[in-house]
């Protein structure tokens, strides 16, 4: 529960997020459901006792160790995803709690190679979650757009494979861009340079998970070889002081996850992420769930854990929700409309 005298105020500011997995949104109740409808056998709680029942899979969640820990887990509950209707449940939920924190923009993420590699096509992932999407925007007010992801730590041949099969979405505006996500470590993002020029070609806008778990040397490589406009996670760039200034100049969007940062052990604590120093830099910078499902928490939750951790004022919250508004992947009329409910809310703030 929120302790900050400023919680109704955040829950009425008018959010966009950017980096939420889709996939990461199973809550283990919905995972245990879609099992037993698909007759997908878990691990046996005897090999692992977190499948023993829901809540105990949801205990689990609160002791990662670090994000390949935390994947473990991630690509085992995408197990029981086999049918289109699974995939629009799935996102379903995600818009239905998105809406109730007081998201007004979700640009939303999927993984489809983690489908494709079980033998779910493309089109059956892609279909079930542009249903959802368009539900949302239609019964909930949320506008929407879906970003397919290569997985980093898979051959690039993948990743050209999956961008094939996807190009024409790309190209008809279905899908509004590609993003580069899973383990880091190891994995630089120059490696689909290729891959990111083609889904350019395409019509794709490019954002990247980077320095995350990985260096800000990441960050830079992937704004230098893959031409990005946006970088996921980011909370590395402190590391890098040239590269954290030049990113300010450019209002290059960085999508933090404050929440996901601290499970899965990049911070101590919430107050260790640089969510000030960006502040004070001129960073641009949105806030985001990630993974809500595994991490704890959606979207206001991370605003409420920022705010109890760096007391901020209206004003910044304010800079922040007009960066997340004006760094969106929506068009100018939208942005418009997003802003003047931001204005409603700033002028009347719920102090």
């Amino acid at each position: 529960m929120c302790r900050s005298p400023t919680h109704a105020f955040l829950a009425a500011l008018p959010k966009c997020e950017h980096h939420i997995h889709l996939e990461g949104s199973l809550a283990p109740s919905l995972l245990f459901t879609l099992a037993h409808q698909n007759k997908i056998a878990l691990p046996s709680p005897e090999d692992d006792p977190s499948f023993a029942s829901p809540v105990a899979l949801l205990d689990r969640y609160t002791h990662f160790t670090s994000l390949d820990n935390f994947l473990h887990y991630y690509f085992i509950g995408i197990g029981v995803l086999i049918h289109a209707q699974d995939f629009e449940a799935l996102a379903w939920d995600y818009f239905v709690r998105a809406k109730a924190d007081g998201v007004v923009h979700a640009e939303v993420f999927f993984d489809p190679q983690a489908h494709t590699t079980r033998g779910v096509h493309y089109t059956t992932v892609r279909d079930g979650f542009k249903k959802a999407c368009d539900k949302a925007e239609k019964d909930l007010g949320i506008s929407t757009k879906l970003i397919l992801c290569f997985l980093r730590d898979k051959p690039v041949m993948a990743a050209e494979a999956t961008l094939e099969e996807a190009r024409k979405d790309l190209e008809s505006g279905l899908l509004s861009g590609v993003g580069l996500d899973s383990s880091e470590k190891q994995h630089p993002p120059g490696c689909f340079r290729e891959v990111y020029k083609l889904a350019k070609a395409a019509g794709g806008r490019l954002t990247v998970h980077a320095g995350e778990e990985g260096p800000a040397e990441y960050i830079r490589e992937a704004l230098k070889e893959l031409d990005v406009e946006r970088i996921d996670h980011g909370i590395h760039l402190v590391d890098d002081l040239d590269l954290m200034k030049e990113l300010a100049e450019r209002r290059v969007l960085l999508t933090v996850c404050p929440l996901s940062n601290y499970r899965l052990r990049a911070v101590k604590e919430i107050r260790d992420l640089p969510i000030r120093t960006f502040l004070n830099e001129g960073v641009r910078f949105s806030l985001n769930s990630d993974d809500p499902a595994y991490f704890g928490g959606y979207i206001l939750d991370n605003y409420c854990a920022v705010q109890e951790a760096f007391s901020l004022t209206v004003k910044e919250w304010e800079n922040i929700a007009t960066a997340a508004i004006e760094g969106s992947w929506c068009d100018a009329a939208r942005k418009r409309v997003l802003l003047k409910q931001l204005s409603d809310v700033v002028e009347k703030p719920h102090l």
